[in-house]
């Protein structure tokens, strides 16, 4: 094993990708976008949801519209044999447009963040992958604005659908933050992760290390 997996997860917009910047400023942190491991959009397992009479989209908040397995085969890979090919998710274009090669470079933690990355906990448990997990969350309504925000200057959806299905997301983010945490992962604001992860990953700076 040539390192461990820390799960940095949360609702949509919580905070999860710049804490995992922040983590990244520490030389030799890895970070796995696990969104990527959604399936392409012409799948035919993909969920579906109606926002409106007449208005069907794929349910990309429904964890059977990801690729658990595939997650965890490549976290695994990466922990064990030190490198692992990702893929390259296009949200505009719901699908893989391709693979990064993505290696550990020496370090001791690969950070895997994502909208289901509370689902790879138990797997990562299992396989003796976990480091540790956290579930990012702030209040409901900054959650709303950040990721509305963020949707909209990305061209994610159109402004309309990115409305409708942000507010159905802050009212069902405390369950969110619920199953997060029956999955294993504590819950804390962005700068209380950030706290706690750090005090990991900055051995890899060249500090001791707290693994012993």
């Amino acid at each position: 094993m040539h390192a461990q997996v820390i799960v940095v997860a949360g609702p949509s917009g919580s905070g999860k990708s710049r804490l995992c910047s922040r983590l990244q400023e520490h030389p030799g942190v890895p970070v796995v976008n696990l969104d990527d491991f959604y399936k392409n959009g012409d799948d035919p397992t993909l969920p579906r949801i109606s926002l409106a009479p007449g208005q069907e989209i794929v349910d990309w908040d429904d964890p059977t519209s990801w690729s658990q397995d595939d997650a965890l085969d490549a976290l695994e890979r990466l922990c064990r044999d030190g490198a692992a090919d990702i893929p390259v998710y296009d949200i505009a274009r719901d699908g893989r447009v391709g693979s990064t090669s993505l290696a550990l470079a020496g370090a001791s933690y690969v950070v895997a963040e994502g909208l289901f990355a509370q689902e790879v906990v138990r797997g990562c448990r299992e396989r003796g992958l976990l480091a540790d997990a956290v579930c990012v969350r702030n209040h409901r309504l900054v959650t709303f604005w950040r990721r509305l925000t963020r949707d909209l200057r990305e061209h994610r959806k159109p402004p309309l659908v990115l409305l409708r299905r942000g507010w159905l997301l802050m009212r069902a983010e405390p369950d969110v933050v619920a199953h997060a945490v029956s999955c294993g992962a504590t819950p804390m604001t962005p700068d209380e992760a950030y706290t706690r992860l750090s005090a990991l990953v900055v051995p890899v700076t060249g500090r001791s290390s707290r693994r012993g």
